[in-house]
This record gives structure tokens, sequence and C-alpha cells, in this order.
């Protein structure tokens, strides 16, 4: 598997599903929410749950076969120092610098953001790895994600 063209289109995938604004999918599951973007051989789609506390998993394709998959589960800490509309911008903020700027979808990354600061701390690469997202509002944990995922094996 070569790693660099899996996280090129990663970043590729998640820069124009979520963060680009993409066209929702239909639900793949009773009640999921998804969005899938697709590249020649490559496919990606993320699927998740809920809504201001939410569960997903994302998933990658090369010609038919999963070959990567992630999972996650978010919610706001202290809905009285922000929402989801308001988490949602920031991330969608950070993440879009994070793709454009530095072509990779983990490591650190630190964004100040009106509504809130944005971190991001990971161990690993892409074909293992875990990590946790946070917005801190007013110096308290308004936000958080908790992340891993990697190459799946046959």
């Amino acid at each position: 598997m070569n790693i660099a063209a899996l996280n090129s289109f990663i970043v590729e995938a998640k820069a124009n599903t979520y963060v680009g604004g993409g066209i929702p999918s239909p639900a793949c599951r009773t009640g999921s929410h998804d969005i899938g973007y697709q590249r020649g051989g490559w496919r990606y789609l993320d699927s998740y749950f809920g809504g201001t506390d939410f569960a997903g998993q994302e998933v990658v394709w090369l010609n038919g076969e999963p070959i990567w998959a992630m999972n996650y589960f978010g919610r706001i800490v202290e809905h009285a120092l922000i929402d989801g509309e308001r988490a949602g911008t920031v991330i969608k903020a950070a993440l879009s610098k994070m793709y454009a700027e530095y072509r990779r979808f983990l490591g650190g990354m630190e964004f100040e953001h009106a509504f809130g600061f944005y971190a991001d701390q990971s161990t690993g690469d892409c074909s293992h790895f875990s990590g946790r997202e946070v917005i801190v509002v007013n110096e308290r944990r308004a936000y958080e994600l908790d992340y891993r995922g990697g190459l799946i094996h046959r």
C-alpha cells in the first residue's frame, strides 16, 4: 500500500465532503448522515449518527476493497459555551486550513477562531493512529472528539 497516495486521497476526500460542503449521499444505514467522494478507483464514505453528540466512521476503498477506516465520537461538553453550529464553523475553518496548507489530516494543529480555540493532537501515521480534537472557549474545554483508525488487512 502506498501510504503517501492514501494520505493524499484522504485529505482530498475530506476537503471535498464535510469540510468542503459536499452533497450528502443517501443514508447507507437507518438514521445515518452520509457523505462520500470518489476519484478513479478510490472511494471514501463518512457515515455518522447524531448531532451535537455524534459517532461515525470513515472508510476508504481502493478498487472495491476496503483498505482504511477511522472511527470517531464527538460531543459538546459545555452547551453554555458553544453550540453545534459554532463548533462546526470552527472545525471546518481549522480543517480547511490543515488540508489546504499542510496537505495532511493528522498531526498537531492549533487554530484561533472568533468562536473558540481549536487544537488537534494525534499519534501515529495514516497506517495506525489515534487522536483528539478540542475546542476551548474562555479557557474551558467546550467540545471534544476522539478518533482512531488505520489500514485494514484481510
